[in-house]
């Protein structure tokens, strides 16, 4: 599967005249918990030559493609990259912190460092996990035969949601460090559900653990009371600065 990642994003390159960035897996398989038959979620960020960027009118800055059983491939531009990074947006801030890395270019990551902790707003991670944590405890945990997979996924985002509330950090993206947020009582059952997890297929059903759905009910609840409370925003950094980012990365691809 590696080497059939590796040929589609060379391809893409070929195909859509564009240089790739950086690829990582961002789904269960980088979180942690993935199931014997997960697909690959794989996301890139990606530039064009610097022609394309001179252009009077902006061309498209997503690409999307079809998925198939086993692979979800999709990219963004680096302009709306980086728009959605300084707006705090919490899915590129889990593509870089990705513990699978398919492709990495031009040393990106190291190039962004030093503006993510400035750039990621509580507030708003705070808003994109409860937005997630919703669904898991309004539908998802809902029902007295649950899926194995959507409790997980509930289950990180209330523990990233926490993480937020307690630690006023950006939380990491593995499950595993978040379950430090875990109630001691409640350890022994996903530790059994994770393992459980690792041997079932997507669509594996259990019986609603009324202590858990308690558990994610009582996050949402505490994160949205937390949500006004949070502190301050700090101020990051300048426009200027974040243009200056833009530019050194596109003169380092058209010289590379």
């Amino acid at each position: 599967m590696l080497a059939r990642i590796q040929t589609a994003l060379a391809q893409l390159e070929t195909t859509h005249s564009i240089r790739i960035l950086y690829a990582c897996e961002s789904g269960s398989r980088a979180w942690g918990f993935p199931s014997p038959d997960s697909d690959y979620d794989v996301r890139f960020i990606y530039c064009h030559p610097a022609d394309w960027y001179l252009a009077l009118d902006e061309g498209p800055d997503t690409l999307n493609f079809p998925i198939d059983d086993e692979l979800d491939l999709a990219g963004w531009e680096l302009r709306k990259a980086l728009r959605l990074l300084r707006g705090s947006n919490a899915s590129v801030f889990e593509w870089l912190q990705s513990p699978v890395v398919y492709h990495e270019a031009l040393n990106f990551r190291a190039r962004l460092a030093p503006f993510l902790p400035a750039a990621f707003n509580l507030k708003a991670g705070l808003h994109h996990y409860l937005g997630q944590l919703r669904r898991g405890v309004e539908e998802d945990v809902a029902a007295e035969q649950v899926r194995l997979k959507r409790l997980f996924y509930a289950l990180r985002s209330a523990l990233a949601a926490r993480w937020i509330r307690e630690r006023h950090t950006l939380p990491p993206m593995e499950f595993a460090p978040l379950c430090a947020l875990l109630p001691p009582a409640l350890r022994a059952d996903v530790a059994e559900l994770l393992q459980r997890k690792a041997s079932a297929d997507e669509k594996t059903t259990v019986a609603r653990p009324a202590a858990l759905a308690e558990f994610l009910r009582l996050e949402y609840a505490a994160g949205q009371a937390a949500r006004d409370g949070l502190p301050v925003p700090r101020v990051g950094r300048a426009a200027t600065e974040w243009d200056a980012l833009f530019r050194e990365v596109i003169k380092s691809v058209v010289a590379s």
